[in-house]
């Protein structure tokens, strides 16, 4: 074993890759309904939205851009560290267009408000959220979730794209850690 699994062990699974589908299918079309006839800007926060950012997008019938950003705020560890630091930023234009962030959790709610702010003071149409996970027990920053996949409670999660150290964001069900020593 390696000492990332010998430090960290799973949990049993909390939401199956079914249910993930399921409500991505189901915000994919609510989505598709609230820009009826407009185009979206869908921007992926790296790494752990690429997942969910995939299964929303298939479930869009509408004219749709796609981009990234990786933006910091954990580094390794497992508590965010309150500094939000874009590492990349957009490649397509924004001002103008309705853009909807995805992210993979939302915890103390800083780096969504950072983000959403930045990009309204490029010109947006509208900034909107969409995250898989949210974490209220943790918020510091109120921020407004208009597309949700769930809420779960203040543990580590990970799969689905969400990590630990660089570990099990290829789990196809999202399920929390608990740290051994």
């Amino acid at each position: 074993m390696s000492e990332i699994t010998d430090k960290y062990r799973l949990n049993d699974v909390m939401f199956a890759r079914e249910q993930i589908e399921g409500r991505a299918v189901e915000i994919g079309r609510q989505i598709a309904r609230d820009y009826e006839g407009e185009e979206v800007v869908f921007i992926g926060i790296l790494r752990g939205a690429f997942m969910w950012l995939s299964e929303i997008v298939k479930s869009v019938d509408l004219e749709v851009l796609i981009d990234f950003m990786v933006v910091s705020s954990y580094g390794a560890a497992t508590k965010a560290s309150g500094v939000v630091r874009i590492d990349k930023d957009l490649s397509e234009d924004v001002e103008g267009k309705h853009v909807i962030l995805v992210e993979d959790i939302v915890d103390t709610g800083m780096t969504l408000n950072y983000l959403k702010e930045y990009l309204e003071g490029k010109g947006t149409a509208s900034v909107r959220i969409c995250s898989l996970l949210d974490k209220p027990s943790r918020r510091e920053v109120p921020v407004d979730i208009d597309y949700l996949g769930f809420t779960v409670d203040n543990v580590f999660i990970v799969g689905y794209g969400l990590d630990v150290a660089q570990r099990y964001r290829n789990l196809p069900y999202i399920t929390s850690v608990r740290v051994d020593g």
